[in-house]
């Protein structure tokens, strides 16, 4: 197994113990915000997510889960035990860092400091099944597919998401949907996960009129 790691200044992405955001005005949204799915809610769609991949590949053979930092890694973990649980067969993960592939550098409060790629074997000839939490724009998808293809040329790239909240700007499609949610321009959805927020859920914020 070779393991390919490229320089990060990141932190673990765990965090412990953070607390949920206070009622209140936060980010340009109002608060409190509406739950739209629970830790019971999220925990059956990874499962069924897990099984969709599985029989789609027919398989775990070269299969590869790769998550989007930052949410999307945790995610991939996930993805990645259930599907030993049930095949007891071990499915690689990856981290993938799209920071420095996004189209929006240029613009003011992007994200602009990479904190790190970690894929542990090489990802030419296999499947690679990217995940990521939310699915809005596609620009995140598009600006993955840029960064994993500098790690060589997968046979077949796939993309789980758990939420898709439509609003295309780029012809991308999820292969695996954890759920469809219709949103406007003006409300915000939201992925909590315990790994990084102490909580697992996801909850719809809506912008003041």
């Amino acid at each position: 197994m070779t393991t390919k790691t490229k320089p990060s200044s990141s932190k673990t992405l765990a965090l412990s113990g953070k607390k949920k955001p206070p009622l209140g005005k936060r980010g340009g949204f109002f608060v409190p915000e509406r739950e739209i799915l629970s830790e019971i809610d999220i925990r059956r769609i990874l499962n069924r997510l897990a099984h969709e991949v599985v029989e789609k590949n027919r398989g775990t053979k070269d299969l590869i889960l790769v998550g989007l930092r930052t949410r999307g890694a945790p995610l991939a973990q996930r993805l990645a035990q259930l599907i030993e649980s049930f095949t007891h067969q071990t499915v690689p993960v990856g981290v993938l860092d799209v920071t420095l592939y996004r189209d929006d550098l240029d613009l003011p409060g992007a994200q602009r400091v990479p904190r790190g790629t970690q894929i542990p074997v090489e990802v030419t000839n296999r499947v690679v099944v990217l995940v990521d939490d939310v699915l809005f724009t596609g620009r995140s998808a598009r600006a993955a597919m840029d960064a994993l293809v500098d790690w060589g040329r997968p046979r077949k790239v796939q993309l789980a998401v758990l939420v898709d909240r439509g609003h295309r700007e780029m012809p991308i499609k999820a292969d695996y949907v954890g759920k469809n949610i219709p949103s406007s321009n003006e409300e915000r959805v939201q992925v909590r996960v315990k790994e990084i927020d102490g909580v697992d859920e996801v909850v719809l914020l809506r912008r003041p009129s």
